[in-house]
């Protein structure tokens, strides 16, 4: 019975929605805590198909022998059962090794420029105003939009040996600088990806340059909810903008950049698209990363071996997982100490 002094101070009656929600969840014949997991069933499922499944057979493929004979279409030969005998061939094999080193140094490089680059910008946007705020993001964010195939594109041509704005800009640097920071001055012809390490320089940068954004406006959304207040007293108290940044900024945001520091680690540790297109292909076995030579052996040359590179493909997603397993541990340690 509804409580009539609550409605005659203008009240509401608080309890009828719970009351008519039970009533439902025992009209459906489900106890009412399971209603929460029925509703998240759908997307479970979704996710089910699209990503458990495909994970599924690669981890089972990574145990075959499988070839061309295996995945035709007519006639399908069956897979032969060998055991971790791809484990093994990946685990010896040098390039391992070097492609793990891309890997690792790449990410490790390409996620500290991104953190530093996009909370540079985030900060900055914060400080301008909205109008002048919303038209540097939305031009930030063509970048980040901006498919993995056409930054590849647009980067090979900017650092084209022959006609790349990059060269030509070099070689408008006076000789004496130049050589006192490259070593060389004239920079015509420079095949920037016919070597390792000036191959990786352009990946960081076209990598960097489309990851940024979305570290920027994530950092930006979390200064947003930091209450101006704190701000005002630190600036009265004479903190400048790095100490304010230390003491008050960065623990609580600390958060969001754990967040960030993580995806940031598993897109960088994967990228492929804009490797592969810079380094024109599977050609350069020493610029590989674990992501190009699990696809070079699974669809490369004239005998592609798709249980090897099936194989490769799982170390790569169980170190990436180690990885994130270990930072996520760590954080949940540092906030049970300051608990």
């Amino acid at each position: 019975m509804t409580d009539t002094s609550t409605l005659a101070r203008g009240g509401a009656d608080t309890s009828a929605p719970s009351r008519r929600s039970r009533k439902r969840a025992r009209g459906s014949g489900l106890p009412p805590k399971a209603v929460p997991y029925v509703l998240l069933l759908p997307g479970f499922l979704v996710i089910a198909v699209l990503l458990l499944y495909p994970m599924y057979q690669m981890v089972e493929m990574s145990f075959h022998k499988v070839g061309l004979r295996q995945i035709k279409a007519v006639n399908p030969a069956p897979a032969d059962f060998i055991g971790v005998d791809n484990y093994e061939s990946v685990l010896s094999s040098p390039l391992f090794w070097s492609s793990l080193r891309n890997t690792v140094v790449f990410a490790l490089v390409t996620v500290a420029l991104t953190l530093l680059l996009g909370t540079l910008v985030g900060l900055l946007l914060n400080k301008l105003g909205p109008k002048m705020s919303t038209f540097v993001v939305v031009g930030i964010m063509a970048a980040w939009a901006t498919p993995p195939t056409a930054q590849a594109i647009v980067w090979k041509w900017l650092f084209d040996s022959d006609a790349g704005v990059a060269n030509w800009m070099l070689n408008l640097l006076p000789d004496g600088l130049s050589r006192l920071l490259f070593g060389h001055s004239d920079w015509s012809g420079q095949p920037w990806f016919n070597d390792t390490s000036t191959l990786y320089f352009v990946l960081i940068v076209a990598v960097v340059w489309a990851s940024f954004p979305f570290i920027a406006v994530s950092v930006l959304a979390g200064l947003k909810s930091i209450p101006s207040e704190l701000y005002e007293a630190a600036k009265m108290d004479g903190s400048g903008a790095v100490t304010t940044f230390r003491r008050i900024t960065f623990p609580l945001l600390k958060p969001v950049f754990s967040v960030l520091v993580v995806l940031s680690i598993i897109w960088d540790f994967k990228v492929f698209t804009q490797l592969y297109l810079l380094a024109g292909g599977t050609t350069n076995r020493d610029a590989f990363n674990l992501s190009l030579w699990s696809y070079a052996e699974a669809f490369g040359g004239s005998s592609p071996k798709l249980g090897l590179g099936a194989a490769i493909a799982v170390v790569l997603t169980v170190i990436l997982l180690l990885i994130t397993l270990v930072y996520v541990r760590q954080i949940v340690k540092t906030e049970d100490d300051i608990r």
